[in-house]
């Protein structure tokens, strides 16, 4: 399982797509949190990173299918598929393989995004003036977002065996989680309105965002993802 994890992540990092899929989206987020008006931290006056926490999750739609997109469906495509499911690999070991692989991938486009952090402790009036709890909490919501968006594009992967058909349908899901689920919400009502509300990805990050982290949100990212997992595993399970 090992071996097959460093494959997938050399995969990503010898392949010029994968630093051009990352600098774009270092680059979204540096226009969106420092430049853009309405936008950039620099216009409200104090020390605070809400764009970024806005609209990374948004982001996250495009670039976690863009990641995932061929780990399954390339292999389809290229024939290669079917070595790795004759290898002494079980079908749960190659999904857990591949989803911490995207969870590497996951880890190292957030990980610039911290100088956003320094550089607005030392802009504050007084330094170091910043709601550091609040920030991390919404870190680490952050990357649960994308740890769940990485488990859907990888279950999207597992549907075809063409990439372009995955990241669409994992654009989809992924939005349907973070925003779709709420809107319908809107039209509901009753215990209804709260289920559906329940069920959105943006509400639990919301919460997070705040500075709370509970049990509730936890447990309902953890079992999003393995849910997604053992999906994809169901899928992988079915080509024999």
């Amino acid at each position: 399982m090992y071996s097959l994890f460093i494959k997938e992540v050399n995969a990503f990092f010898s392949n010029l797509s994968a630093y051009l899929i990352t600098s774009i989206f270092l680059i979204s987020l540096g226009l969106i949190v420092w430049v853009f008006p309405g936008t950039s931290v620099l216009d409200y006056g104090y020390a605070d990173l809400d764009p970024l926490f806005s609209y990374t999750p948004f982001v996250f739609i495009f670039l976690l299918p863009a990641i995932t997109m061929r780990m399954v469906a390339e292999e389809r495509k290229t024939g290669t598929w079917e070595l790795l499911k004759t290898s002494p690999l079980k079908n749960y070991q190659i999904v857990v393989a591949k989803y911490l692989a995207a969870l590497v991938l996951l880890f190292f486009s957030l990980i610039p995004t911290l100088v956003y952090y320094f550089s607005i402790v030392q802009l504050g009036d007084t330094i170091g003036n910043i709601d550091s709890a609040g920030f991390f909490g919404a870190y680490i919501g952050l990357f649960l977002v994308g740890a769940l968006f990485a488990a859907v594009g990888l279950f999207s992967s597992c549907i075809t065996s063409n990439q372009i058909v995955s990241f669409v349908v994992a654009v989809f899901l992924s939005f349907l989680l973070y925003g779709g689920i709420s809107a319908l919400a809107v039209l509901a009502s009753g215990d209804l309105a709260v289920l559906l509300t329940g069920l959105g990805t943006d509400f639990h990050y919301e919460q997070m965002g705040r500075g709370v982290i509970v049990s509730e949100n936890i447990y309902y990212f953890l079992g999003m993802i393995l849910s997604f997992l053992v999906c994809s595993w169901i899928l992988i399970n079915r080509d024999e």
